[in-house]
């Protein structure tokens, strides 16, 4: 099990149980070809680790966004839990190194195959889960999916910030942001126009654009990001 200490500390964690650590890497094909192995395959921790991810997930999002809709929490989270997502966690992990699998998956490229990390990487998170509880568990994810997080968020934000500006200030404040154009220059052919975003008495954020539909939105995806601090 010395083999696993530099995943260890990659991980952050030291493993009471070192065989949830080495369960978690069992592909089953590694059992195909040596059935006297002692420990089963990580089957069954995926099994478990799919639902604390499903959950931790879901959890942090509810808090981190108290304003975003059912509609838009669930396809974040569908976002964060999907294989290429998980595969990416796995392969920044290096987890693809630690697997037991069979030879004629190993040449295949087993070790770099999504689904086969994307397995893995929800293994390891229900070994975590058995081994040190539900608290380090939720530390693991939400430190590990951080970046990703905002990335996502940022994503969203930018597929239409106008309405999703609208829907989260009748939601927390029950008004409707306004839009003014405060500045235009430049030629016709150029022309640039700078808009700011009141919502109530207060400007929320200001954007600029080579038109005012533009710098609407601009000024909308400062105002979300200034909301959702």
């Amino acid at each position: 099990m010395s083999d696993f200490a530099d995943l260890e500390e990659t991980l952050g964690i030291t493993f009471s149980d070192k065989s949830l650590l080495q369960r978690a890497l069992i592909h089953r094909s590694y059992l195909n070809e040596n059935p006297d192995f002692p420990l089963p395959d990580n089957e069954r921790l995926e099994f478990l680790g799919d639902a604390i991810l499903d959950f931790v997930t879901a959890e942090s999002l509810y808090n981190r966004f108290p304003e975003m809709r059912e509609g838009d929490l669930t396809n974040l989270r569908a976002a964060l839990v999907r294989e290429e997502t998980l595969a990416d966690l796995a392969t920044a992990l290096n987890l693809g190194q630690y697997l037991y699998m069979g030879r004629g998956e190993a040449e295949g490229g087993g070790q770099e195959r999504p689904a086969i990390l994307c397995a893995a990487f929800e293994a390891l998170v229900g070994a975590i889960f058995l081994d040190q509880g539900l608290t380090v568990t939720k530390e693991f994810l939400n430190k590990l999916m951080e970046l990703k997080l905002r990335r996502l968020a940022q994503d969203q934000m930018e597929k239409d910030p106008k309405s999703l500006l609208q829907e989260l200030s009748q939601e927390r404040w029950r008004l409707t942001p306004v839009y003014r154009t405060v500045a235009e220059r430049g030629p016709d052919h150029a022309k640039e126009f700078t808009v700011e975003v009141l919502i109530g008495d207060e400007i929320y954020g200001r954007g600029v654009g080579h038109s005012k539909q533009a710098a609407e939105q601009e000024a909308a995806r400062i105002a979300l990001a200034r909301a959702l601090e």
